[in-house]
């Protein structure tokens, strides 16, 4: 049997721009998603804690530092300077899980990173 378990977090970014003419997805910074372990054009979860809002999207790379910005219609329901979590999973089966731990990264106000678990 394979479980749907979280693969990574970046938890508690703030959202640097919000872009509603865009086609759509989150860009992130590409040394956050390599921290974390998610991949270029992986299906998150997103979870705003400002507002409460959440949503699936995809994610695309950007090697500017510290960039998270949330495109096309999600930009209306999450803002820029809002704090939110993202969040990737995948499937394990039970023995991957034997010794498994999800990478989550801590991000500040400025999205660098303060700490790593996992």
């Amino acid at each position: 049997m394979l479980r749907e378990v979280l693969i990574g977090k970046i938890h508690r970014a703030v959202v640097t721009d919000a872009n509603l003419d865009y086609e759509g997805s989150i860009t992130i910074d590409e040394s956050l998603l390599a921290t974390a372990g998610i991949l270029p054009y992986q299906v998150v979860q997103i979870w705003d804690v400002t507002s409460g809002n959440r949503l699936n999207t995809y994610v695309i790379p950007t090697n500017t530092v510290g960039v998270v910005c949330i495109n096309g219609a999600a930009a209306h329901l999450i803002k820029k300077k809002d704090i939110i979590i993202i969040a990737a999973y995948g499937y394990m089966s039970d023995e991957e899980l034997n010794n498994y731990e999800p990478k989550i990264v801590f991000v500040n106000n400025n999205n660098s990173i303060v700490g790593v678990e996992g």
